[in-house]
């Protein structure tokens, strides 16, 4: 192992909260990092990449995020989360797979084709039922249908919509659960933090007005959480479950590149969630 300060890279075209604490907390430990933009990146195939030989990536869109993950490893550059990671927690029936082959529980989720071919998933799932899009976040387009008359209209407007993408209907059974979720930070196969994020609408994403509060780290949620993240390849990863009325745990889905700040502010300066990152790319340069 080299004693030279490694050359670090954080893959972002927008810093957020997240990106600054990450980089200052590489500052702090003293190592050589820069951002880079993917907006202005292009990688040649089988061709040695000039930039950093370890990279984070904090990009926040899904395709970008994926196509320059592969790019970057087909270069010789490790990158964090890997394309491969990437790829399955970008796409919703990907982490459904993953986590069910690993025997991580996961809402009753069925797969339609076509639009045509929803109405009898539903009627597999019953109502209440929730239709997502496959890759998206912060809740957009996830429609929570009730009845048939209302998921027929969600499926017309699907079947319009010019994406072939669009047309694939995934239809998960809605849990029952209190008016919150859980989010828990995984960093390097340890739960850093969890948090609870309270909301009066049934989606309980941050980025719509959700609150996040405090939520103890138990031996159970811990494990859950921790092999969730195990399930779909994350080193990195903020894993939602929901928890219902008798106590049991569901994972949710798994997030590749999560944003942290609701967790770092509900836990002040007892957790030090981009320090644990920042140590995690230091570990990985050097390995």
């Amino acid at each position: 192992m080299s004693s030279a300060a490694p050359r670090l890279g954080v893959l972002a075209s927008r810093v957020r909260f997240e990106e600054k604490s990450i980089l200052a907390a590489l500052e702090r430990r003293g190592a050589a990092c820069e951002q880079i933009d993917p907006r202005a990146l292009s990688v040649r195939a089988a061709t040695p990449w000039t930039g950093p030989r370890t990279v984070l990536n904090r990009e926040v869109g899904h395709y970008r995020a994926l196509y320059a993950a592969s790019a970057l490893e087909s270069a010789g550059t490790k990158v964090l989360n890997t394309a491969a990671a990437t790829a399955v927690c970008g796409d919703k029936w990907q982490t459904t797979a993953a986590l069910t082959a690993h025997g991580v529980p996961t809402p009753e989720t069925v797969l339609a084709l076509t639009p045509e071919a929803a109405p009898s998933a539903l009627e597999q799932i019953g109502y209440p039922a929730v239709i997502k899009p496959l890759v998206g976040s912060w809740g957009r387009l996830v429609t929570r249908v009730t009845d048939p008359a209302m998921a027929a209209a969600v499926l017309e407007h699907l079947a319009a919509l010019p994406s072939p993408q669009s047309h694939i209907v995934y239809v998960q059974r809605e849990v029952a659960k209190a008016d919150r979720d859980i989010r828990v930070l995984v960093v390097g196969g340890r739960a850093v933090g969890a948090t609870y994020r309270r909301s009066e609408q049934w989606r309980t994403n941050v980025a719509r007005g959700a609150v996040s509060e405090r939520c103890p780290l138990d031996p159970a949620l811990t494990a859950l959480a921790v092999s969730a993240a195990d399930a779909v390849g994350a080193h990195i990863a903020g894993v939602d479950l929901l928890q219902d009325p008798d106590g049991r745990l569901t994972v949710l889905e798994v997030n590749d590149r999560v944003e942290f700040r609701g967790l770092q502010q509900s836990h002040g300066t007892d957790i030090d969630a981009a320090d644990a990152l920042a140590a995690l790319l230091i570990e990985e340069a050097q390995a």
